[in-house]
C-alpha cells in the first residue's frame, strides 16, 4: 500500500454492554464498505470478530478482535470490544490507542446503567465517543425518553445526530438533524431522500433543539444565532460536531439496526467527517512529534498457533519498518490484522494500528522506540481481581510448564494474576469473574495441552490461644546406643493482643538450659505453631523458657528442639484454641439505586456495614463500606453483579484476623483439610 498522509486514517474501537450487538455492527461496517462480501453472524460462529475458539462456543467476544477497511478516502481500524464487565480490561487497554469509539447500547431505558463504566472511562479519560442505538426493530420506546434517560449515565451532553422515523415498531428511515432531511431504508442498499414526515415535526424540533443548544455551550456565534432565531448554515453545524466530538465535548447518538445495515452508512459518514484525526489525538495524549523516530504502544498480546507472539501497537509518531528495533528487541514482521487473517506489510506510519511479531520480553502497555531515552504514555490501570479459583495441573508431570504458561496467559490479559499462597500451598487463579477464569482455563487447555482441576480456594484461617498456662514439661529422651538425645525445657504459654504476632524470650538462670540450646527451644515451639492443635497456623501467642536441665553428653539443639514440640503440644491443647478467621475491608461501589440490595448482601454474608457515601467524581453512584470475612467473598462478585445490573464493583484489603463463631468453627474444623 502507498502512504497516505497521516489524516488518512482512523482507530475506531466498538464497545458496549454484552448482546448490544458490537460484532454484528463490525460485520455490516466491513460488508458496506466491501471489505467482505458476505456477512456472519455469532449464532453461526463465523464473524471477522469472534474468531477464537473460546469466543464462538460462548457466543460472546473474550477479547479483542481487529479488522481493517477503507472508505471515503480513509483506512479505518475497528477494534471490537467485549462486551462482559469480566472483559473490561481488554476494552479498556485497547481505549487507549484508537481515535474515537462507538458506544453500541439496546433502546431498554431501565438497562442504562450498564453503560456507566464504560461512559466513566471514556469521559475520564477524554476520549471521543458516539452512541449507536442498536437493535431498533425490537424498540418500544420513546425517542426523546431514550436520549433523556441515557444521558443519566454520561457526563458529557448528548446530542442526537438524527430521528429515527418508525412505523409502529418498525425502523424505517430517519430525519438528519443537521440538514432536516429525511431518508428512508432499504435492505442491502444506502438510504433514499423523502418527503419530510410531517407527523414527526415536533418532536424532530424538540431534538434538533437540544442539540443545537448543547452545541452552542461552546460555540458563543451559534450562540448568538439561536438568540436572534437566525438558522445557523449546515456547515456551522456540521463544523461544531466535528469540533466538539474530537474534544470529547459532546456525545452523538445515531439509531438504526446493525443486522440489517440500517444507520450503519449515517454513522460511517459521520466518523469519517467528523471524528477526530489521528494528530489530534496523539496532541490529545500529549505526544508531540520530535524528529522521526518511531513511538509506539502496545494495545494488546496474543499468542498464535501458528504466527506466535504478536504486539497489536498504535503507532503513535514516526515510521515503523519492518526489521526496525525496538526496546531493544527486532521487530520480526509488521502486519493489518482482519480477525485471524494476517496481512504482511513491510512498514507502518505514524497512526496505524499495526500487529508486530516475535517482540520477546514486551508486554502490554509497554511503550516501544528507536531511542534509549525512557518514555511514558497513559495506560490503561490493571484491574483488581476478584474471583479466584485454586488449580491443580490433572498429570502431576505437567506442574512444571504450568508456571511458562500461565505467565504467557497473563501477558495476553493483564487482569489475571496468579499466586502460591504461603499458607494454603494452593496455586491460586485470580481474575474478573467466572467466565473470565474459564476461558483462562480453556486456553491452557487448548494451547499449552494443560488441563485443571479446580475449586474455590481454601480459606487461610489462622488460630489463637484464649488463656495461658504456665511451667509446661516437655522431655524428649532417646538413647539408642552411643550419644543419646536429652533435653528438658519448662515453657510458659500465654496470648496476646490481637495483631502482635509471636513473641518467644528465656528467662533462664543459672545456666540450667545453655545458651548454646536456646535457639533450638525456639525452633521446636515455631515448628509447632505452623499446625496447632486446631491444625492452622498460631498467632499471637507469647512463649517464655523458664527452665530446663541437660546432660553434658547427650543434649544437643536437636534435642532441645523436641522437647519443646513436647511441651507445646501438651500446653497448647490447655490454652483454649480459638479458630480466626481473616477480615476484609471492603469498598463496594454501585449506582445508589441499588445500595439498598448492596446492604443486604453486605449484612446476609456477616458483613459489618461501617457507612456508604456518594462518589465525588460519580454522580448517581454510592461507595459502601464495610467489614467482610474472606470465607464469605469467595462468590461475592457474582451475586454483586447479579443485583447491579452487572456493574457492581469492589475493592479489598486485608484488616484483621477475628474470631470465628462456635457454630460456625465446628462446621469449619469437620470440613477441613489443613495442609
Amino acid at each position: 500500500m502507498t502512504e497516505k498522509v497521516k489524516s488518512g486514517s482512523r482507530n475506531v474501537a466498538i464497545v458496549g454492554p454484552y448482546l448490544s450487538g458490537k460484532t454484528t455492527l463490525l460485520e455490516s461496517l466491513l460488508f458496506v464498505t466491501g471489505a467482505i462480501t458476505r456477512k456472519g453472524n455469532v449464532k453461526d460462529g463465523n464473524t471477522v470478530g469472534d474468531y477464537a475458539t473460546e469466543a464462538r462456543e460462548r457466543k460472546m467476544s473474550v477479547e479483542v478482535g481487529t479488522a481493517y477497511t477503507e472508505y471515503n478516502d480513509l483506512r479505518f481500524t475497528f477494534i471490537d470490544c467485549p462486551g462482559s464487565i469480566e472483559f473490561a480490561q481488554e476494552t479498556y487497554n485497547a481505549l487507549m490507542g484508537i481515535d474515537a469509539a462507538i458506544v453500541v447500547c439496546e433502546p431498554i431505558n431501565d438497562r442504562v446503567q450498564t453503560l456507566a463504566p464504560l461512559f466513566k472511562f471514556l469521559d475520564d479519560w477524554e476520549i471521543p465517543h458516539l452512541v449507536f442505538v442498536n437493535k431498533m426493530d425490537r424498540a418500544n420506546i420513546h425517542v426523546l425518553d431514550t436520549l433523556h434517560a441515557l444521558q443519566t449515565v454520561s457526563s458529557r451532553p448528548l446530542v442526537a445526530h438524527q430521528y429515527p422515523i418508525l412505523r409502529g415498531e418498525e425502523l424505517t428511515g430517519f430525519i438528519d438533524l443537521v440538514s432536516e432531511q429525511a431518508y428512508q431504508y432499504h435492505k442491502g442498499a444506502a438510504a433514499d431522500p423523502i418527503p419530510f414526515p410531517e407527523h414527526l415535526k415536533e418532536e424532530e424540533q424538540i431534538a434538533r433543539a437540544e442539540m443545537l443548544e448543547a452545541l452552542a455551550n461552546f460555540d458563543d456565534h451559534l450562540l448568538e444565532e439561536l438568540l436572534e432565531d437566525i438558522e445557523p448554515p449546515q456547515e456551522e453545524i456540521l463544523k461544531d460536531l466535528k469540533l466538539e466530538l474530537g474534544a470529547d465535548l459532546v456525545v452523538p447518538v445515531f439509531f438504526g439496526i446493525a443486522e440489517q445495515d440500517y444507520g450503519v452508512r449515517p454513522l460511517l459518514e459521520a466518523i469519517s467527517k467528523e471524528a477526530p484525526s489521528p494528530e489530534v489525538t496523539a496532541e490529545r495524549r500529549g505526544i508531540k512529534a520530535v524528529g522521526n523516530a518511531p513511538l509506539a504502544q502496545v494495545l494488546k498480546t496474543f499468542y498464535t498457533p501458528q504466527g506466535g507472539k504478536l504486539s497489536l501497537v498504535r503507532v503513535w509518531q514516526g515510521k515503523l519498518n519492518d526489521g526496525a528495533v525496538l526496546n531493544g528487541v527486532r521487530v520480526g514482521g509488521i502486519y493489518r490484522l482482519c480477525g485471524q487473517q494476517q496481512n504482511s506489510v513491510q512498514c507502518a506510519i505514524s497512526g496505524e494500528i499495526v500487529a508486530l511479531s516475535r517482540m520477546e520480553g514486551i508486554k502490554t502497555g509497554d511503550i516501544l522506540s528507536s531511542e534509549s531515552k525512557e518514555l511514558t504514555l497513559p495506560t490503561a490501570k490493571v484491574l483488581e481481581p476478584v474471583y479466584a479459583l485454586a488449580i491443580t495441573p490433572e498429570k502431576r508431570n505437567d506442574e512444571v510448564k504450568l508456571s511458562g504458561a500461565i505467565t504467557k496467559l497473563i501477558e495476553e490479559d493483564p487482569s489475571l494474576m496468579w499466586e502460591q499462597h504461603g499458607d494454603t500451598h494452593e496455586v491460586i487463579l485470580w481474575g474478573q469473574g467466572e467466565i473470565h477464569l474459564q476461558v483462562a482455563l480453556d486456553r491452557l487447555r487448548r494451547k499449552y495441552n494443560l488441563p485443571m482441576t479446580t475449586r474455590l480456594p481454601q480459606v487461610p484461617y489462622k488460630e489463637t490461644i484464649k488463656k495461658p498456662t504456665s511451667s509446661v514439661h516437655g522431655r524428649y529422651k532417646h538413647q539408642s546406643g552411643g550419644h543419646g538425645q536429652f533435653g528438658d525445657v519448662f515453657l510458659d504459654i500465654k496470648p496476646l493482643a490481637r495483631g502482635e504476632g509471636f513473641c518467644f524470650k528465656e528467662t533462664i538462670v543459672g545456666g540450667v538450659v545453655p545458651k548454646q540450646y536456646i535457639p533450638g527451644v525456639e525452633m521446636g515451639v515455631r515448628e509447632f505453631l505452623a499446625h496447632g492443635p486446631l491444625g492452622f497456623p498460631v498467632v499471637d501467642v507469647a512463649v517464655t523458657l523458664t527452665n530446663g536441665s541437660y546432660h553434658n553428653v547427650d543434649s544437643s539443639e536437636q534435642a532441645f528442639k523436641q522437647a519443646a514440640r513436647l511441651a507445646m503440644q501438651t500446653g497448647m491443647s490447655q490454652c483454649q484454641p480459638a479458630l480466626l478467621e481473616p477480615v476484609l475491608r471492603i469498598q463496594v461501589y454501585t449506582p445508589n439505586e441499588f445500595t439498598s440490595r448492596v446492604l443486604q448482601i453486605l449484612s446476609g454474608r456477616r458483613g459489618q456495614i461501617l457507612g456508604y457515601e456518594g462518589i465525588h467524581d460519580w454522580q448517581g453512584w454510592d461507595c459502601v463500606i464495610a467489614y467482610l470475612p474472606q470465607a464469605e467473598m469467595q462468590n461475592f462478585i457474582i451475586e454483586l453483579r447479579s443485583q447491579t445490573l452487572g456493574v457492581g464493583s469492589f475493592h479489598w484489603d486485608f484488616d484483621h484476623l477475628q474470631e470465628v463463631p462456635e457454630k460456625l468453627t465446628e462446621r469449619i474444623l469437620a470440613n477441613a483439610q489443613p495442609k
